[in-house]
């Protein structure tokens, strides 16, 4: 039974490396904009937008211009957030090995 402590204590260790990455995650923020610079949006690495800048000069577009643009923005932001999420956690994670389950 020696083997499954060994084991509690790995999961124990592995689920507290990755509250940490989390919080890092949620800490960390990137940058993106389209346009020219005319809407930008901020997103972090847990994949929350944490906010959203348009030029005023921008909403004189038309309206499927304006939405074109921040769909494609957002899209990108989350992809992007999203791919360094993976990244970072399957670094954490890949450190553990734990016989029979991966």
């Amino acid at each position: 039974m020696a083997g499954v402590g060994k084991l509690l204590k790995q999961a124990q260790k592995m689920q507290r490396s990755i509250e940490t990455l989390q919080v890092q995650l949620a800490a960390r923020e990137f940058d993106f904009s389209r346009g020219g610079g005319a809407v930008q949006v901020k997103v972090n690495g847990a994949g929350q937008f944490v906010a959203l800048k348009i030029d005023a000069e921008f909403l004189k577009e038309d309206a499927a211009t304006i939405s074109s643009e921040i769909l494609a923005l957002v899209q990108e932001a989350a992809a992007a957030s999203k791919k360094f999420n993976e990244e970072e956690m399957q670094k954490v994670t890949s450190a553990f090995q734990m016989p029979g389950m991966f």
